[in-house]
C-alpha cells in the first residue's frame, strides 16, 4: 500500500504543530520520522490513523483520501503500534491479540474460522505462539509489545504505524521488535527517537522540525553532521558502513556541556 502525504498542516490552539508536510511512503517501504520532542512526529501520525484531522492537505492511500473513507475501512487497511501501553494486564496474549480482529466484525457478529486463523498466524509470526495462555501482567516489556505487534498484524493491515515502539526498551528488545517488523514486508511509517535504529532500518528518513520537513531521503542522505547540529544541537562523527555505504553510524556528543555546581 502506498501513503502519500500532501501538504498536511495542523494547528493546535494558536501553535502551529505540522507546516505543509508532505512525504510518500512506497509500498512495502519503512520510513522513519525523526526529530526532536515537540517537532510534529506523533501529530504527523495521528493524521494517518485518523486520531488528529489536519486542517489543511491529504492523506492518501493508494490514491484514496483517507479521511473520505468509512472509519471502519481506514482501520482494517491501518495497523498501530505506539509505546508500550500499561492496560489489560488482566488480558491473556491471545485475548489481546484477538482484539485485532474488530475491524473486521459488526456489533453482534461472532469469531469465524477466518478470525482465529488470523490470530494464529499473527502469534506465530511474532513467535508468541507459547505464549497464547498467558496473562499479558506476566510478561516484560519487550514480550507485550510483541503482543501489541501481533495484535497489529491480527488486523492483517497494508499500512503499519508506529508510534516510539522502541521507546522503553532495552536495546536488545528495540532491535528484536524492530528486526521483527522488517520482515512483515508492510508499508510502514513510524516516529523513532534514537538515530542508529533509524539509520540502520529505515529506507526513507524524514527530518522534521518545529513543524516543518526539513529533509527527505536515503538515511546516508539526511543524516549528515550539518543536519544533526542545525535540528538536534549537537555534535555528530558520521562514519559510514562499509557492508552498506548508505546506512550511517554516529558518534554523538553534547555542543555545551553545563558547569557542574560547587
Amino acid at each position: 500500500m502506498k501513503l502519500d502525504v500532501d501538504n498536511v498542516s495542523v494547528a493546535l490552539g494558536r501553535r502551529r504543530v505540522l507546516d505543509q508536510v508532505s512525504l510518500t511512503v512506497r509500498p512495502g517501504h519503512f520510513t522513519a520520522l525523526i526529530g526532536p520532542n515537540g517537532s510534529g512526529k506523533s501529530t504527523l501520525l495521528r493524521t494517518i490513523y485518523r486520531a488528529q484531522r489536519p486542517d489543511s492537505g491529504s492523506v492518501r492511500l493508494d490514491g484514496r483520501d483517507l479521511w473520505r473513507m468509512p472509519a471502519v475501512e481506514a482501520a482494517r487497511h491501518t495497523g498501530v503500534l505506539t509505546q508500550e501501553q500499561h492496560s489489560g494486564f488482566e488480558f491473556t496474549v491471545a485475548d489481546t491479540v484477538a482484539m485485532g480482529r474488530t475491524p473486521h466484525l459488526g456489533f453482534l457478529d461472532r469469531f469465524t474460522a477466518t478470525d482465529r486463523s488470523a490470530v494464529a498466524e499473527a502469534l506465530h509470526r511474532t513467535g508468541l505462539t507459547d505464549f497464547a495462555a498467558r496473562r499479558m501482567g506476566d510478561l516484560s516489556g519487550g514480550e507485550r509489545q510483541r503482543v501489541l505487534l501481533a495484535r497489529a498484524l491480527a488486523q492483517q493491515p497494508r499500512l503499519l504505524v508506529l508510534d516510539e515502539p522502541t521507546n522503553h526498551l532495552d536495546i536488545r528488545h528495540q532491535l528484536e521488535l524492530l528486526a521483527l517488523i522488517r520482515q512483515q514486508r508492510l508499508t510502514v511509517i513510524a516516529a523513532l527517537h534514537s538515530l542508529d535504529i533509524a539509520a540502520a532500518y529505515a529506507d526513507t528518513v524524514v527530518m522534521l522540525n518545529a513543524g516543518l520537513a526539513i529533509s527527505v531521503g536515503a538515511p546516508g542522505e539526511v543524516l549528515t553532521t550539518a543536519t544533526i547540529r542545525d535540528v538536534f544541537g549537537v555534535d555528530a562523527t558520521v562514519h559510514q558502513d562499509p557492508d552498506d555505504p548508505g546506512r550511517p553510524w554516529f558518534r554523538l556528543r553534547p555542543r555545551h556541556v553545563p558547569s557542574a555546581r560547587p
